[in-house]
């Protein structure tokens, strides 16, 4: 129970840092907010719990290829933002074109035979 405890603490002081950065610099917040530490984290906690290479290899494999389509998610937001569109419509909006990315990119690597 206590390493679940720490589990959920330290990724919650990781989301809460970005925030609290992003509030004073927008590099910053930026750049803690673009490294893969939900990812990284997310791969310790799988390795820990499993000891499994292959389970870490497969899970790495599969968020290589769906990080690709949260890509548009951050170029059509501050495009919509700064022609002073709402930011709940502008969040919306760039939103469902990521989940549409999402299928398009789960329905080429299907076509590929690309197995996440």
């Amino acid at each position: 129970m206590a390493y679940y405890v720490i589990k959920i603490l330290l990724t919650a002081v990781l989301v809460v840092l970005v925030s609290e950065l992003g509030r004073k610099s927008a590099f910053w917040g930026g750049l803690l907010a673009s490294l893969p530490l939900v990812s990284y984290l997310g791969l310790v906690w799988l390795y820990i719990d499993t000891q499994s290479v292959e389970k870490v290899s497969r899970l790495s494999t599969s968020v290589f290829w769906l990080v690709i389509p949260s890509l548009p998610f951050f170029i059509l937001l501050p495009f919509l933002l700064k022609r002073n569109v709402s930011f709940p419509v502008s969040l919306g909006i760039a939103t469902a074109l990521m989940i549409c990315v999402y299928f398009l990119m789960v329905f080429s690597l299907k076509k590929m035979e690309i197995h996440l």
